[in-house]
């Protein structure tokens, strides 16, 4: 699988330089197999690569650290600045912890992690000047953090410093994390996946002002992602790592558009795309023009009957939503929404952080009983809560969280997880649970090899097969995933949604697929409901609101979807 690396043209002395890295577990097993790159003054290096592909190791080996259970085992960190530090890897571990914050920064995936959710952010920021010994006083400091809360494009007034991280947004909360780690001026930025969690419009801003501040500042970025879209949109230059080695590297043009190593080819066609040009799976885009094609067989594949106007009888509407509203004090999350889904159909409710669109679904699901309205199941009204509920309604609806990470209870085997739902309804023997169990499993193609492994031993896109299977076992008519591939590299996002559209059109279930990504629209969904506020201000069928957007928040969130 290797490939002639080509390293990109240099004009300027780097500001770092990794070199041969290599790192292993203390038992001795070798993760990193000499990894080299380079950064740029200005310039923003996107380190891209899948789950275990050791990008993540490689960037934080740039900060001088190593998680738990890995030691560095050879080659060097050369970090440019006053003095020139050398081998960062060579000083001593309180001399690279000073360099953290001041030299060189970090942005994490989740903007909770970098901020301390009992300190106000003005604060916060005042801190990281403080411990770096930003200034002479304490008017500097206020001053610069006043300064830097600007250049990432928020509030910068007294009243806004004294807010705390749960009074922003998630993308607000980003950009704070942000400003924080831009505050002591840093030679060298670590971004590791700053833009995974966040929706589309939200991303665009925190792309915009991560790139600005870099080539304003004359800051090197490393982004770290497996992202290729975001990529295009950052990133100047493009390294690609698989199993712990670089196996392509280029500028950004190059890697995209023509990408020399079948790695990168194979990252590229997973990457969803809102045209629906590229196949993202074993089965084809759904569009009502075009038929579900297996490309690998040429046959048209069950997806197609998604396709094929049902009988009048099975026309009729699954699940029926009226006038369904839900307020918090003052704050109003749902404003009466209206829609239905017949059965069989998928159907996307799309928005960006705040729309209302997971609270609209765990109020469907059950899993929130203050809201107002009616939702109906087979035409009889659900009482709001799942306590209150049948046994028989709560095994109609089921829900698949976003997380697989913290969905699954690390303790329990995957057999004792998946047969929960079982267990709750008490009609079946243990006997026929594991029988049940092993059926769910073979259904999300995992089989019983699975059945008594723990989440630890699994995969990202493992446990959320294991998720859908919990989910699956009491045979449901309505399947709610909420942001169920946010967290998964494209190609596991790619088998999952392939997965479930499989699942659909085998088992007949309708479902309702709640996310921010609109790319994933023409790969998953028949029609589109967007949120914003609270209300649907676009409903119809995924051509029609793609191609032909209503409404103008719509046509922005298409307008700020990152493509190659």
């Amino acid at each position: 699988m290797s490939t002639s690396v080509v390293e990109p043209p240099t004009t300027t002395k780097p500001v770092l330089s990794a070199r041969d890295l290599r790192i292993a577990t203390t038992s001795g097993y070798e993760i990193l197999h000499g990894v080299s790159f380079t950064l740029q003054p200005g310039k923003i290096l996107a380190l891209v690569g899948e789950s275990g592909s050791g990008k993540t190791t490689a960037g934080l080996a740039c900060l001088g650290h190593f998680r738990r259970g890995l030691k560095h085992t050879g080659g060097e960190i050369h970090l440019a600045g006053t003095g020139d530090y050398g081998n960062i890897l060579d000083l001593p571990e309180a001399e690279r912890r000073k360099l953290r914050g001041g030299s060189i920064s970090y942005v994490p995936q989740d903007p909770a992690l970098s901020l301390n959710p009992a300190m106000t952010i003005g604060r916060q920021i005042q801190e990281v000047l403080q411990v770096h010994h930003y200034g002479d006083s304490e008017e500097d400091r206020r001053a610069r953090a006043k300064e830097v809360l600007a250049e990432v494009g928020l509030e910068n007034s007294e009243t806004y410093q004294r807010r705390y991280p749960h009074q922003l947004s998630g993308g607000q909360q980003q950009r704070v994390g942000i400003a924080m780690a831009f505050a002591c001026r840093p030679a060298v930025l670590v971004l590791d996946e700053p833009t995974t969690g966040l929706d589309v419009t939200t991303q665009a801003l925190v792309l915009q002002t991560i790139a600005e501040l870099a080539e304003r500042h004359g800051v090197a970025g490393l982004y770290i992602t497996h992202d290729l879209a975001v990529v295009a949109k950052v990133a100047d230059e493009v390294v690609v790592m698989l199993s712990g080695e670089v196996v392509e590297k280029g500028s950004t043009a190059q890697v995209l558009y023509q990408p020399r190593h079948e790695y990168t080819q194979k990252l590229l066609s997973a990457v969803p795309d809102l045209a629906g040009r590229r196949q993202v799976g074993r089965v084809a885009v759904i569009t009502e023009e075009h038929p579900a094609i297996n490309l690998a067989s040429g046959h048209v594949t069950a997806v197609q009957a998604l396709q094929i106007p049902p009988s009048s009888e099975d026309r009729s509407n699954l699940l029926e939503v009226a006038g369904l509203k839900l307020s918090y004090g003052s704050n109003k999350v749902l404003g009466g929404i209206d829609f239905s889904l017949a059965r069989g159909e998928s159907m996307m409710l799309l928005g960006e952080s705040g729309s209302g669109k997971t609270t609209l679904s765990r109020c469907i699901a059950g899993l929130n009983d203050d809201y107002t309205g009616i939702v109906r199941l087979n035409g009889h009204a659900l009482s709001p809560g799942t306590r209150a509920r049948t046994a028989e309604q709560r095994q109609q609806v089921q829900y698949v969280f976003q997380s697989p990470f913290s969905s699954l209870n690390p303790r329990r085997t995957v057999c004792e997880s998946v047969e929960v739902p079982l267990q709750m309804s008490g009609t079946l023997s243990r006997k026929q649970r594991r029988v049940r169990v092993l059926e769910a499993l073979d259904q999300v193609r995992l089989g019983e090899s699975y059945l008594d492994r723990r989440p630890g031993d699994l995969s990202g896109g493992q446990r959320q097969r294991v998720a859908i299977a919990r989910a699956l076992v009491n045979a449901p008519a309505l399947l709610v995933c909420d942001e169920v591939t946010s967290a998964l590299d494209v190609s596991v996002q790619a088998s999952i949604i392939d997965l479930l559209r499989t699942l659909q059109a085998e088992t007949g279930m309708s479902m309702l697929f709640v996310t921010h990504n609109i790319c994933l629209a023409r790969h998953i969904s028949q029609r589109i409901a967007v949120l914003q506020h609270g209300r649907i201000v676009d409903f119809g069928s995924t051509d029609e609101v793609l191609k032909h957007p209503q409404h103008e928040y719509t046509r922005e969130l298409l307008a700020n979807v990152p493509t190659i």
